[in-house]
């Protein structure tokens, strides 16, 4: 298992439209220009990500004036697990103890094999933190730590009186 920059931006793409979301029951339209700014993703590149989230139908999107990306459903609903697997495939580090996409890893005795067992270990425990941590979740994290840190956040502007690195720059 491994994080790539698809999987990457699109967490942190899909973060950003569950955040001005905490205020409010309804669904909150964002730009592609908008997230590429704030999360400094190059457009196109997010262009395509936030394609293949809406294809898999944790996104929608309203073309014209106005329009841009939102959650298809609450953030709530929507696990860091099915955003990971929509992006970047299997969470298994090894496809011998996948449950998406198992193959047989060619070991002599698969079934006791030692790899295979603390495999399995390290896949269930990923698994059970993506799978069992929402939009939500990262959303009332975020903001408390926020604000044990004294940072304000206002769509995307973050500031500090210390030296503390927001954003990739420093306040």
């Amino acid at each position: 298992m491994r994080l790539s920059k698809r999987g990457e931006y699109g967490l942190r793409a899909m973060i950003a439209l569950a955040e001005p979301a905490r205020q409010g029951n309804t669904p909150v339209m964002m730009q592609i220009k908008e997230i590429s700014q704030r999360e400094t993703i190059s457009p196109k590149f997010l262009e395509q990500i936030l394609l293949t989230l809406k294809n898999a139908g944790l996104l929608h999107s309203k073309m014209g004036v106005g329009g841009g990306y939102y959650l298809a459903r609450s953030a709530s609903e929507i696990t860091l697990g099915q955003i990971f697997r929509v992006l970047d495939g299997p969470v298994a580090p090894i496809r011998c103890v996948s449950q998406m996409a198992y193959e047989s890893c060619g070991c002599p005795d698969e079934q006791t094999c030692g790899l295979r067992l603390v495999m399995s270990d390290v896949r269930n425990a990923i698994a059970n933190i993506l799978d069992n941590t929402s939009l939500a979740d990262i959303i009332k994290r975020q903001g408390a730590l926020r604000k044990k840190l004294g940072l304000k956040s206002s769509l995307g502007k973050k500031t500090r009186k210390t030296g503390v690195f927001v954003n990739q720059k420093a306040y």
